[in-house]
């Protein structure tokens, strides 16, 4: 049996990285007023923003290392995810991103980085990292005072105690608690989630993969240079066939697809063995990330079990964060129609120059952009007070979306609200009231799935328009259309008295769960065969540490939400 097309089985039930390209919040947040919004403890202005689904901590990332470019502003990220397991990803991807130079070289780090965060084996001594590291935060978790002196810039407190005794578990289970790759055969269950996406196009995986990536992918939207494009220069325009168009034309300014830097052997490798960024030999890669182990409960011989495997994505890749835009305009030129740099070349020098910036944030403003002073000087230590003052990212509890608007330190709080593709069935008024008058939506659209037709990726954006429309937002006056983001603004006028009313009464039950997946959200995917569209549930994932898996063939999935809505059939046209 194949797997019918418009589907979205191939993103998965579990985001690993994001879908679109990484993001200055700043950039996309209101201006603070200084007066208004300073600290009296720290005497500098705050942003706080609430990330729904961020998944990979990119835009956070993104936003620190752009920081010397704003005035200067301390930064609250609250993050809410939907399993512990990302939770934990975020906070390996931080401590490696943040640590001290003398431990560990840029290099090093941004290698280790992309390999732990998109590719499904790693070399040996990027495991006895991960082992390491694992092990460490594993220790900091269940103790508080430890956890806030060692790293200052995280929080853990809005966690519920079951949820933290879980998150060490899956630390434990990272640092090898369990030996043997037995204990996640990563191999056999990425081929085997592979066989049951394809069906029958299994034998011709290759050139389904070349489809997707030629058909697909380079075809949605181009990159333009001039006025009117989003970005700062980058824009949408046209599709590939005019820009092939224009190739052999030979006109002078050549609009380029976007994703067309993602070349097909790297693709094609991702595709079969999950390796999207190879630096170095391909016989180097066999020990399996368990960074990307999850938990679900499945139907086995009549009964409900957890069992652990791989259910992410599996047919767009990690490409697309940080490998189809780039600062330095050299990477994304062309000869003969066809880019000079891949998409995996152009994300190491991304995250790179990413990590960089970020250890140099802390440098006297005097001593950026001369790089002999640089070397001098000593960067900021994130593990140090300083790193207080600058940024905190704070982890909320797992389906807690829907209540945040009952505690009064949340109602109002964030300027800016950042809803990814998988977790927009959970944007309502709730959410809304959350967000300052005058605050900023930002909603991440399912342009890069590569399973939705063209109608239901123009259902999902009508849909996110209603819902937005629903939470109190209005789209935001003279921003550049955009194929990746919608773009809403809070009035602030838009609820009696200043107040939201999803402040004033609490919905019901079925109200805050029941959400239209058909339409709007990115359906999920189930590692067996389904006849209805899978889709992505608003429960949270179950902890995947203390259950071994069952074999994945012998398995059937039950999803969490079936009891909630029914899912239409394939053969149905999606509908607003």
């Amino acid at each position: 049996m194949t797997t019918p097309a418009g589907s979205g089985a191939g993103f998965g039930s579990v985001c690993w990285w994001g879908l679109s390209p990484a993001l200055d919040l700043q950039a996309e947040s209101p201006p603070v007023d200084p007066d208004s919004q300073a600290d009296t403890a720290h005497k500098t202005p705050e942003l706080d923003v609430l990330l729904l689904g961020s998944v990979d901590g990119r835009h956070l990332l993104r936003t620190l290392a752009r920081a010397a470019l704003w005035p200067r502003r301390r930064f609250n990220f609250y993050v809410l995810e939907n399993n512990l397991e990302a939770v934990a990803r975020h906070m390996l991807i931080f401590s490696l991103a943040l640590e001290e130079p003398e431990k560990m070289g840029l290099r090093e780090r941004s290698e280790a980085f992309l390999e732990v965060w998109g590719n499904a084996l790693l070399r040996p001594p990027v495991a006895a990292l991960v082992r390491a590291q694992a092990e460490r935060l594993a220790n900091l978790v269940p103790e508080p005072d430890r956890l806030a002196e060692q790293l200052p810039w995280l929080s853990l407190r809005a966690l519920k105690f079951r949820e933290r005794d879980a998150l060490e578990a899956v630390f434990r289970f990272w640092s090898g608690g369990e030996r043997g790759p037995e204990a996640f055969p990563m191999s056999r269950l990425w081929d085997s989630r592979l066989r049951h996406y394809l069906g029958s196009r299994y034998d011709a995986r290759r050139g389904v993969s070349d489809w997707d990536l030629r058909m697909k992918l380079h075809d949605r939207g181009v990159r333009c240079r001039g006025p009117g494009c989003e970005g700062g220069g980058l824009g949408l325009r046209g599709t590939a066939q005019d820009t092939l168009g224009q190739v052999h034309s030979g006109l002078p300014s050549l609009p380029l697809p976007q994703a067309q830097v993602i070349h097909p052997h790297e693709f094609r490798r991702w595709r079969d063995t999950g390796v999207a960024f190879e630096l170095r030999d391909s016989s180097a890669y066999h020990v399996p990330n368990r960074t990307l182990a999850s938990g679900r409960l499945l139907s086995h011989r009549g009964e409900r079990v957890a069992a652990r495997g791989y259910w992410g994505d599996i047919a767009t890749g990690p490409f697309v964060a940080f490998g189809i835009e780039a600062d330095d305009q050299s990477l994304l030129r062309t000869s003969n129609g066809q880019p000079v740099k891949t998409a995996g070349e152009i994300t190491q020098h991304n995250v790179t120059e990413l990590f960089r910036e970020v250890a140099a944030w802390g440098r006297p403003r005097a001593a950026q952009g001369d790089k002999e002073e640089e070397l001098r000087l000593e960067p900021q230590p994130w593990t140090s007070a300083s790193a207080r003052e600058s940024f905190t990212v704070h982890f909320l509890a797992l389906g807690s979306a829907q209540t945040l608007h009952h505690k009064r330190c949340y109602q109002g709080r964030f300027q800016l609200l950042y809803v990814a593709c998988g977790m927009v069935h959970l944007l309502g008024p709730e959410l809304g009231a959350c967000v300052s008058p005058g605050g900023n939506l930002v909603v991440e659209l399912a342009r890069y799935l590569v399973d939705l037709r063209p109608e239901q990726l123009q259902a999902f954006s009508a849909r996110v328009s209603e819902l937005a429309r629903e939470a109190g937002f209005a789209p935001q006056t003279g921003a550049s259309p955009s194929e990746t983001f919608a773009r809403f603004c809070k009035s602030g006028d838009s609820a009696p008295s200043g107040q939201d009313p999803a402040v004033e009464s609490e919905p019901a039950p079925g109200e805050v769960l029941a959400c239209p997946l058909e339409v709007v959200s990115v359906p999920r995917a189930d590692p067996a065969p389904a006849t209805g569209s899978p889709r992505l549930s608003s429960q949270p994932q179950d902890s995947s540490a203390e259950v071994p898996a069952p074999p994945q063939e012998a398995l059937t999935t039950e999803s969490p939400a079936q009891n909630l809505e029914s899912a239409p059939t394939p053969d149905q046209a999606p509908h607003p």
